[in-house]
């Protein structure tokens, strides 16, 4: 899949929270382009095909970003071949490189092995599906998301995980603190 700014939309989606057992973690991401390319994944089966599909939607449709849970109970879990058992919650939006080339250049670098954050918007009205990115280099773009106190918090936060090589949740409160969820 190409990622480049100059290049066509694509889906992206990401875990943004999970319950019980889970093979991948929070902030892990799938992209999913109009030819049905994938790079990534974000269950490690067990839901794949799902979210591949809701990707695929959110891409054609052209509409607002969508969050989908999926989840099983234990005994659903076994009954299918799924053994986590657990729920993601999962944020799917679509990209316009044209619009937000630094969330495609972000996913280029990390698909070419760079180290580079995307934060994401994954609730309230205003900030679902704003997104900035942080790079290796300590360089952020913010995009939708402003420069302002909430988006300094964030990319400092983003950096502090990309440095640790960690995805994570973390809730904003205010403009002045974050705390990670898990």
């Amino acid at each position: 899949m190409d990622l480049q700014p100059s290049r066509r939309p694509f889906a992206l989606a990401t875990v943004v929270d999970v319950t019980g057992s889970a093979p991948l973690p929070v902030g892990t991401s799938v992209t999913v382009d109009a030819d049905g390319n994938a790079v990534g994944s974000i269950s490690g089966g067990c839901v794949e095909g799902a979210v591949y599909g809701l990707c695929q939607q959110v891409l054609n449709d052209r509409g607002a970003p969508q969050r989908a849970w999926f989840g099983y109970s234990d005994d659903d879990a076994f009954a299918v071949g799924l053994t986590c058992g657990g729920e993601l919650d999962v944020l799917v939006q679509r990209i316009e490189p044209a619009v937000n080339p630094h969330v495609a250049s972000a996913l280029a670098d990390i698909v070419d092995g760079r180290p580079a954050a995307v934060a994401q918007g994954v609730a309230g009205p205003d900030l679902i599906g704003s997104a900035l990115s942080a790079l290796a280099d300590g360089s952020v773009t913010y995009g939708s998301l402003d420069g302002g106190p909430t988006g300094k918090l964030v990319a400092a936060e983003a950096r502090a995980r990309m440095r640790a090589g960690r995805t994570s949740r973390v809730t904003v409160v205010g403009t002045g603190t974050a705390a990670p969820n898990r």
